[in-house]
């Protein structure tokens, strides 16, 4: 993301011929006629440009990276749900009063709010004038997809409305995180403390990304299908999330454990635990780490259970929306196909729909490589509606 930032340092003012001088001062005078000409709308792009160059290098110094940026207070905290209270992490802007808030929801990973990336970007945020709250979302770090993170997500947009002051927040989830972001601002319960969302990687059916793990294809609302080869992860943590369909209930615990610590690429550890299976268990379990595992088969019973896959889809429950919608994806995401944000835009009452980005600048919810002058463009433009949206609400 490095080319996102054209300035670079400047040698000493003496060091430069006075012919130079004073072309550089045209420019950056007809740059400042041009900010002020545009105002407010320039100085979005320029926050939401500095943001994003933060979070693609943390380091980065100079004019654009410095703009607009905050230092930072952290702290640890804790958000109350009615399963107990949750760890979270907040990243406060110094000398921001009233400011616009946001929860950032972690992805499917054990780390959850200690992930180094989801700290760098929560950084990238907070330095940009936001209030983050990070909640530890139990279940998706421990790799379930699973109903009971929708109120951990709402109670902690709930928290950090009060905390603010009142003022609805926005909440940002990453990949299966940003479906169960769509579902916990569509809940009636949460509806109210819910300022704007921003989906990013998100699924809209997971009967449909099963599918996907199932064929390899994707399919579009328009009919069409993407061909991608599914990444196995994705299809790995749904059978975790399902062991009951891998194993016989009794060998369940010591199967689960052993596909945890493969995810968490502990593969040797992992081996170790599936020794301890019953035969026909440990050979399922074993062929699944070797490859051999009939997936489709498997991941397409998970499907056959639709009570629970729709309970963690957002799709049906999208009209209850309240709040203006941001959707990102990756163009070749094979976790979670970008097809997926294609249809969470067909059923986003259109007034909320803000943006629908599917970028071939991301991969899965990560930048990859150096995108192009136009990709880098369309991520600002991005970034600057969400600013935009966070300061309305």
């Amino acid at each position: 993301m490095g080319a996102m930032n054209p300035v670079t340092t400047s040698p000493p003012s003496s060091d430069v011929p006075p012919r130079k001088r004073h072309l550089r001062r045209a420019l950056l005078l007809a740059l400042v006629a041009l900010g002020l000409i545009l105002a407010r709308p320039a100085e979005r792009h320029l926050r939401a440009a500095s943001l994003l160059v933060r979070f693609a290098d943390e380091r980065a110094q100079g004019l654009l990276a410095d703009f607009g940026k905050h230092a930072l207070d952290e702290s640890t905290t804790t958000v109350p749900t009615s399963g107990g209270e949750v760890r979270a992490r907040i990243y406060a802007p110094r000398g921001v009063t009233g400011g616009p808030g946001v929860v950032i929801v972690h992805g499917v990973h054990r780390l959850s709010i200690d992930e180094p990336r989801l700290m760098r970007f929560s950084r990238a945020v907070a330095a940009a004038g936001f209030t983050v709250l990070t909640p530890e979302v139990k279940e998706i770090a421990d790799y379930r997809i699973d109903k009971a993170s929708v109120e951990t997500i709402g109670a902690a947009a709930q928290a950090l409305r009060e905390r603010l002051g009142g003022r609805p927040v926005g909440v940002m989830g990453m990949s299966f995180a940003g479906g169960l972001s769509l579902l916990a601002a569509s809940d009636a319960r949460f509806a109210s403390d819910v300022g704007f969302v921003v989906a990013i990687g998100a699924h809209h059916d997971l009967g449909r990304v099963l599918h996907f793990f199932a064929t390899n294809e994707a399919d579009r609302p328009d009919g069409r299908k993407d061909r991608l080869a599914a990444h196995e992860y994705g299809a790995l943590v749904l059978l975790y999330s399902h062991i009951d369909h891998l194993v016989p209930a009794a060998d369940a615990p010591v199967a689960q454990d052993a596909l945890r610590l493969w995810l968490w690429e502990q593969h040797d550890a992992a081996r170790a635990r599936a020794r301890e299976l019953s035969p026909e268990a440990r050979a399922r379990v074993e062929a699944l780490f070797e490859g051999k595992a009939d997936v489709p088969a498997l991941v397409n019973e998970i499907a056959q259970d639709a009570k629970a896959v729709g309970a963690v889809s957002p799709a049906g429950h999208l009209g209850a929306l309240r709040a203006p919608v941001f959707l990102l994806h990756g163009q070749g995401d094979t976790v979670i196909p970008s097809a997926e944000t294609l249809w969470i835009a067909e059923e986003v009452p259109p007034a909320l729909l803000r943006a629908a980005l599917v970028s071939p600048a991301l991969v899965h919810v990560e930048l990859q490589g150096e995108p192009t002058v136009a990709e880098q463009w369309q991520l600002v433009r991005f970034m600057a509606g969400v600013l935009d949206a966070a300061e309305a609400s």
